[in-house]
């Protein structure tokens, strides 16, 4: 069975995804992505699956996962229950592990737990009553603070002793076969097209599937319908127009990021970020100017 991919969306101006769930949650699935994950279990026990492994877990249970390791955790509770808090999980990319070493030297001191996380790593109970409540107040955390209770996540996964591999050294990933499938195939080409006209009746002629069986897949592996997911990926794109292209006119912009009129645009933007996109503009203008006077 192919695993599906998890689109991460790291927040503008955060160095890395830090989130809690319950159970269930449509990402509780075999998955993969690009992103390096730390995965804590809060609540519930359990089989989990990393790659060709499958073992037992508990509350306490940690975890770093490596890029396109598929992986999953699958609770034993009754049908029909709702646990409101299952895990806290953290992602982070490679570019981002790269760019530290590269400005602080000693966060090389990480190198040898990310590259035992390719077949994933399970921390000892010592470790994870360390990290667990650095990941709960993470998860809430803001600004320096935010990046500190990183870093002493890190250091303890870093200095623990009595780290265990989870996959066999012979199991090895291929993002490219996983691809191929299915909603995944789907979501590269949103991603590839983003800007272009396309039709969920399109995209189910690409998996193979009726228009209501694409549907239905596509809601149960993201979490939401297609036009929310495109219009959120869109508006992202905006912003980054917005920020890099200041003489290009709002209307302009509109149509370079996908749509295909004005006012639909300004309700997206204002939908999803809270403001108008002429105000948006307007406060990073001033950003801009406060910077440069300073």
């Amino acid at each position: 069975m192919n695993p599906d991919l998890e689109l991460v969306q790291i927040g503008r101006g955060e160095s890395f995804k830090a989130w809690e769930h319950g159970y269930p949650f449509h990402t509780v699935r075999w998955h993969f992505h690009p992103e390096y994950e730390i995965h804590h279990v809060v609540e519930t026990s359990g089989r989990y699956f990393v790659g060709d492994f499958i073992g037992e877990f508990g509350p306490g249970n940690l975890v770093l996962t490596g890029p396109n390791l598929p992986h999953n955790w699958v609770s034993d509770i009754p049908a029909g229950t709702c646990v409101p808090l299952r895990g806290r999980v953290v992602q982070f990319t490679e570019a981002f592990c790269c760019d530290a070493i590269n400005l602080f030297p000693e966060f090389a001191g990480c190198l040898p737990v990310l590259e035992l996380s390719r077949r994933g790593a399970l921390f000892p109970a010592n470790t994870a009553s360390i990290v667990g409540p650095l990941l709960a107040e993470l998860v809430i955390a803001k600004g320096l603070r935010r990046l500190e209770l990183f870093m002493g996540v890190l250091r303890a996964m870093s200095s623990a002793e009595g780290t265990q591999s989870l996959a066999s050294a012979r199991y090895m990933p291929d993002p490219s076969g996983f691809m191929s499938a299915g909603v995944n195939q789907a979501l590269a080409y949103i991603n590839s097209h983003l800007t272009e006209p396309f039709t969920e009746g399109d995209l189910a002629d690409l998996t193979g599937q009726s228009p209501s069986a694409f549907s239905r897949s596509f809601r149960r592996h993201t979490g939401m319908a297609l036009v929310q997911y495109v219009n959120r990926l869109r508006i992202n794109f905006a912003c980054h127009l917005l920020m890099s292209r200041s003489e290009v006119s709002i209307t302009d912009i509109c149509f370079s990021a996908g749509f295909n009129n004005i006012s639909n645009f300004n309700r997206q933007f204002l939908a999803q970020k809270g403001m108008a996109p002429s105000r948006f503009r307007t406060l990073l203008a001033k950003n801009v100017r406060a910077v440069e006077a300073a």
